[in-house]
């Protein structure tokens, strides 16, 4: 077993209650305001937890985007193969078809993307940041924050309030 670094108490070695609530607090910026309640917090957690699902959903976009792009080139690749192996009609009917397609009517997927961006993923972006800022003074992740000093082990090395704690 390794020791601690000097200074860092043994993880098994109980720790200094008094010491532990001086310097073992969460950075102000996680620290809920004066004057919010936890109906507030709560309720702002939960359009942040929103936000973290579209903000999933336009990962997922991206992906169908590049996906969607790379399958495209692949196509392209192989109606050249079917060109070159020859079957020129076969390679022909999919290159007219399929090569270059609308995946929705006038709509490439970075068409879907831009739309996707300008109208509701910005506008969620802008709508969370300004609830936030009018409700809990801007700070971010007020729930989990609250949530890590209910379960966290106070005064234990690996659970520390903040990284330099």
């Amino acid at each position: 077993m390794t020791e601690p670094p000097p200074g860092k108490p043994h993880p098994t070695d109980p720790a200094d209650p008094q010491e532990t609530a001086v310097t073992d607090q969460p950075a102000p910026e996680h620290r809920v305001p004066d004057g919010v309640d936890r109906a507030t917090v709560e309720a702002v957690g939960k359009l942040t937890e929103a936000l973290e699902t579209t903000e999933r959903a336009r990962g997922h976009l991206y992906s169908f985007h590049q996906l969607t792009g790379t399958a495209d080139l692949e196509l392209g690749e192989a109606v050249e193969k079917l060109r070159e192996a020859g079957h020129g009609d076969l390679a022909d009917e999919i290159s007219g078809e399929l090569v270059g397609r609308n995946v929705l009517p006038g709509h490439w997927t970075f068409q879907i993307m831009e739309e996707y961006d300008d109208t509701y993923w910005s506008v969620f972006r802008e709508t969370e940041r300004r609830v936030r800022a009018s409700l809990t003074g801007g700070r971010r992740h007020l729930f989990e924050a609250g949530m890590k000093e209910d379960r966290r082990t106070h005064g234990h090395p690996d659970h520390t309030a903040t990284p330099d704690a």
